[in-house]
């Protein structure tokens, strides 16, 4: 019984004293934040810098008093996202002269938005003309500005979430959001 009793105490010590991280080989790595927040309608866009179909894009920077659409999508090649896409660069002028830009930002790789925006580059939809893609498609393949815009589900690192669109004013405020 005494033997029972020691081994117990030892055991709770030492438990305890791993728990606190006192054993150097079992501390804990720093967790990663997860707290990926929407930015809320009067609060600035943050601000990031990343590859695109147009070179280094500084957003919002790059873009002037301008307003600005930021619209993100999970994947190229996709149906839906393809479509998107494909009427933005049909209405390109018109958002032009309301001096409107867009931004498209996606969790492929640049080299995959290269290929993608080619390919849609050459399409013919409905019977609609071919299109030329001006607005920069973003990589986003790290997840640093889906994570910004909180589009990553804090759950999660899946990009099925990454669907949204940002309106922001030329003072780069956000002005509505829609996802």
């Amino acid at each position: 019984m005494k033997k029972l009793l020691v081994f117990v105490l030892i055991a709770f010590t030492a438990t305890k004293l791993w728990s606190q991280g006192v054993f150097p080989s079992e501390q804990e790595k720093p967790k990663e934040d997860r707290n990926f927040r929407i930015p809320l309608i009067g609060e600035t866009a943050p601000s990031f810098t990343a590859e695109s179909t147009n070179g280094t894009v500084n957003f919002p920077a790059d873009f002037g008093r301008n307003w600005k659409i930021l619209f993100s999508h999970p994947q190229d090649f996709t149906p839906v996202c393809s479509t998107e896409i494909f009427e933005l660069a049909k209405l390109q002028n018109e958002f032009d002269k309301l001096g409107v830009k867009i931004v498209v930002i996606s969790t492929d790789a640049l080299s995959t938005h290269v290929l993608w925006k080619k390919s849609l580059e050459g399409l013919n939809l409905n019977n609609s003309g071919q299109v030329s893609i001006k607005f920069p498609i973003v990589d986003d393949k790290n997840l640093s500005v889906s994570k910004k815009y909180g589009m990553i589900h804090a759950a999660t690192n899946s990009t099925k979430a990454v669907r949204g669109v940002f309106i922001i004013d030329p003072a780069n405020i956000v002005q509505a959001i829609y996802f």
